[in-house]
């Protein structure tokens, strides 16, 4: 059975400089994700989550690996048919754009008419009644619809954790270029560097 999401051996490595190839930022990935879900994604500014994002959507090319959407290499599809097969919104649900140096009549065609993935990238939740709990609803409708949604937060506020907790079912965090995946909530929080990323925001849910 052909899984909705394959990151195998990902890579990405940037270097200090053109002449100075030291690596400066190393991200490496390995997971798969079979069914529909959500996936909530944290992790510090810096640490590699939009670069994972670009890395799976095809606007960024790997070091090494590679990545499958519903068993296709995202690499070698078509750029202008790559959000056919996952579409990375980034804040304001603006879609991110890419450009490839290989002509697009040498890649594969993509033979979706929409996208698999859904990749949210820190979205903006706007506190007005009613407006939650409408993306909460359509994250929830794209999930039924048989589509996989990842769901990147930078939580400053509580409701932000509160949010993640209801609407997504597993988790990754990433860390200076380190992508964990945890199956639920609980164990994403027995992570010692997720406790202290997230700090006082568990202390203040506590109480």
């Amino acid at each position: 059975m052909t899984g909705m999401l394959e990151v195998r051996s990902l890579e990405k490595i940037y270097t200090k400089s053109r002449l100075d190839r030291t690596p400066a930022f190393r991200l490496q990935a390995d997971f798969s994700i079979d069914a529909p879900r959500v996936v909530g994604m944290m992790g510090p500014n810096g640490s590699g989550k939009t670069t994972l994002f670009e890395l799976i959507t095809g606007s960024n090319a790997p070091t090494s690996g590679e990545v499958l959407v519903a068993g296709r290499n995202i690499h070698k599809i078509r750029t202008d048919q790559r959000d056919r097969l996952a579409i990375h919104y980034h804040q304001s649900y603006q879609v991110r754009h890419f450009r490839s140096f290989k002509p697009n009549m040498l890649m594969e065609p993509a033979r979706s008419n929409y996208p698999m993935l859904h990749l949210f990238d820190e979205p903006q939740f706007n506190t007005q009644d009613g407006y939650i709990g409408f993306m909460l609803d359509f994250f929830r409708k794209l999930q039924a619809e048989g589509r996989l949604v990842f769901l990147c937060v930078h939580p400053n506020e509580r409701f932000h954790l509160e949010i993640v907790q209801e609407v997504c079912e597993s988790f990754i965090f990433v860390e200076k270029g380190t992508v964990t995946p945890f199956a639920d909530y609980p164990t994403m929080l027995a992570h010692e560097p997720a406790q202290a990323y997230l700090g006082d925001l568990l202390t203040e849910r506590a109480a």
